[in-house]
C-alpha cells in the first residue's frame, strides 16, 4: 500500500535517494547536498509517496502561488515502482492543494515526454528556459 500525502519536512538524503532511484537523478544535482537542501527549503508544495515501511518511493516538488500557477519541478518515482499509478497519484494530490483554475506547469524529462499526455497534460509549444 502506497501512502501519498503533502509533507513539509523531507530530508535531503531521502530526496536524493528517490531522485537517484528514478531517471530524474541524471538531471539533478544529486552530488550537491547543499543545493538539494535549498531546492527542498524553497519549494512550497512537496507531495510524497511512501511504501508500507515508510520508505520514500516518490516525490512531487513544486513552487506555486496556489491560485494561478504551480511549477512541478520534480516528479520522481523509484524505477521498480513505476507504471503502477504512483506518479499520477502524486500529480492528483498536488492538484488537490491548488485552487480551481490554477495551472500545473512542467518541463518533461526526455524519458517522460510521452507520459504526460497520458495523464492529462497538454503540450505547450512556447516554453523557454535560460540558465543563471
Amino acid at each position: 500500500m502506497i501512502q501519498v500525502a503533502r509533507e513539509n519536512a523531507l530530508s535531503i538524503e531521502e530526496f536524493r535517494t528517490v531522485l537517484v532511484e528514478s531517471t530524474l537523478g541524471e538531471r539533478r544535482p544529486v552530488e550537491e547536498p547543499a543545493r538539494l537542501g535549498k531546492m527542498l527549503a524553497h519549494a512550497n508544495l512537496v507531495v510524497t509517496a511512501r511504501d508500507e515501511s515508510g520508505r520514500l518511493v516518490g516525490v512531487a516538488r513544486s513552487l506555486t502561488d496556489f491560485a494561478y500557477c504551480c511549477y512541478l519541478s520534480d516528479l520522481a518515482v523509484s524505477r521498480e515502482l513505476q507504471k503502477q499509478g504512483i506518479g499520477r497519484r502524486l500529480i492528483e494530490e498536488t492538484l488537490r492543494h491548488l485552487e480551481p483554475g490554477a495551472k500545473l506547469i512542467l518541463l518533461a524529462a526526455p524519458a517522460a515526454v510521452d507520459y504526460y499526455a497520458r495523464v492529462g497534460f497538454e503540450k505547450h509549444p512556447s516554453a523557454w528556459t535560460r540558465g543563471a
